[in-house]
């Protein structure tokens, strides 16, 4: 019977992009389309998945033989409650326990509610969450009205009504998916620490950070990079924020308009470095990823990674104890795993991301 298979639901992500028929080209290849190098065409015409096309099925395999070893794990996240206030004045986070009514009252049974905006903590940044800011588009040239604010309805109950319009890019494509395979942990804090000196920043404060310093991390560590692997990077965000601010300035942190994060540096040579890696998804453990706010005039190297690479931007890692676990286990890179929530038309979803060794 006709359209009766998983593949049939307006929610099943096709994939457009085949490796043995499109190789990749490199970065001074790239078509420039708004000012900026553009991927559209290179994961193909309508595409909901952009760089996580590179982590196919015989990637991932080859991916956990080589990288699991010992089964430690790592959970990436941080608690769903941090930070409680997210930036940009968005939606502080709330669990609230329930007791069920009537009979079950007085019983040993609880649900939660869960109120969060999906930009507030350990999170992935989606195709629709921010896009070329020159073009006025979002990835696939999608115009700024091709994709609107308000509660996605769908009739009597049935997902299968949605308008396919309000499913486009959405962030349940990477969840039909997954994003799995080598991680890769570049600890600049570490590297900037090694000596016993202080950390030569504020992570709280607009400090980019070179690519050749990142690159001599990278080195320090004997990390060498291959095709597909998941980026993260540890700033020093989170372990200000846990361990080393006072309650006054997280009272002051997420006010908007006033936020200052350090970050990798928004140049052209860090377009071409992210692209000719050829990452399948980029993360950190500050809210912004690249130094923030962007000098006047520049553009937001989001524009770039999201809006024309398509590629997953992760915020907020929780970095600390992975980087320990690196240590113990004498080397950088492990087996990444993270189950985006499958919210139909998302922006954005918390990461359930782990590493595991």
């Amino acid at each position: 019977m006709a359209g009766t298979t998983p593949a049939d639901l307006p929610w099943a992500t096709k994939v457009t992009y085949d490796p043995k028929k499109t190789p990749l080209p490199a970065f001074k290849d790239l078509p420039i389309k708004h000012g900026l190098p553009c991927a559209w065409d290179v994961w193909g015409a309508g595409d909901q998945l952009g760089t996580v096309n590179l982590l196919t099925p015989e990637l991932v395999a080859q991916r956990a033989k080589e990288e699991l070893k010992t089964g430690h794990f790592v959970s990436l996240n941080l608690p769903v409650q941090i930070p409680q206030k997210p930036s940009y004045h968005r939606l502080a986070p709330a669990v609230k326990l329930i007791a069920l009514p009537g009979e079950y009252a007085p019983l040993p049974v609880r649900d939660d509610e869960l109120h969060i905006n999906s930009q507030s903590g350990t999170q992935w940044d989606g195709l629709r969450h921010f896009g070329c800011l020159a073009g006025m588009c979002f990835y696939q040239g999608i115009p700024t009205d091709g994709i609107k604010p308000g509660v996605i309805e769908m009739k009597n109950q049935d997902p299968r009504t949605i308008n396919p319009d309000d499913l486009n890019l959405g962030v349940h494509h990477w969840s039909n998916h997954g994003i799995a395979g080598r991680g890769v942990l570049i600890d600049m804090v570490s590297y900037y620490t090694r000596d016993g000196s202080k950390l030569p920043y504020d992570p709280c404060s607009t400090h980019a950070i070179p690519l050749e310093d990142i690159k001599a991390c990278a080195a320090y560590q004997k990390t060498e990079f291959k095709h597909g692997d998941i980026l993260i990077f540890r700033f020093g965000w989170t372990r200000r924020y846990l361990y080393e601010s006072n309650e006054a300035e997280k009272s002051d942190w997420g006010k908007g308009g006033d936020e200052h994060f350090a970050g990798i540096e928004n140049s052209p040579a860090v377009q071409e470095w992210l692209w000719d890696n050829h990452f399948a998804a980029v993360a950190s453990d500050q809210p912004a990823f690249e130094s923030w706010p962007p000098k006047e005039g520049q553009v937001h190297l989001h524009s770039t990674i999201i809006g024309m690479y398509g590629s997953p931007i992760g915020e907020f890692f929780d970095t600390e104890r992975l980087s320990e676990v690196c240590k113990q286990q004498g080397r950088y890179s492990f087996f990444f795993s993270s189950q985006p929530l499958n919210i139909l038309g998302g922006a954005a979803s918390l990461a359930n991301a782990s590493a595991i060794f």
